[in-house]
């Protein structure tokens, strides 16, 4: 395994400064470990010999599944505008939401 450089707490101070997070020295230590256990294993990663081993972009083929387009049975649109509170020309009627000033 190549020798990786440690991340100090002082690394991870400055990164979360510069994502505007502000962590409390537990949560400095935390962030500290997690971030060195997963470079640790990063380096792993790099040290195998991957020759020959075709990039992917799914680990399982995909395919569309569709079904195929049957027409049914419909409600009919007389019945259903007749439960509405409000209806005009075919549609239901509601109320607008853009440009009301309250």
């Amino acid at each position: 395994m190549p020798d990786v450089p440690k991340i100090s707490a002082a690394d991870v101070s400055k990164v979360a400064t510069l994502a505007r997070l502000s962590l409390t020295d537990d949560e400095l230590t935390t962030a500290t470990a997690e971030l060195a256990a997963m470079l640790d294993h990063f380096a792993d990663i790099d040290a195998l010999d991957l020759d020959g081993v075709e990039p992917m972009m799914q680990p399982t083929p995909l395919a569309n599944v569709m079904r195929e387009d049957i027409e049914g049975e419909t409600l009919d649109r007389d019945e259903v505008l007749s439960q509405a509170p409000l209806t005009e020309d075919g549609r239901f009627r509601v109320p607008p939401i853009i440009g009301i000033q309250d």
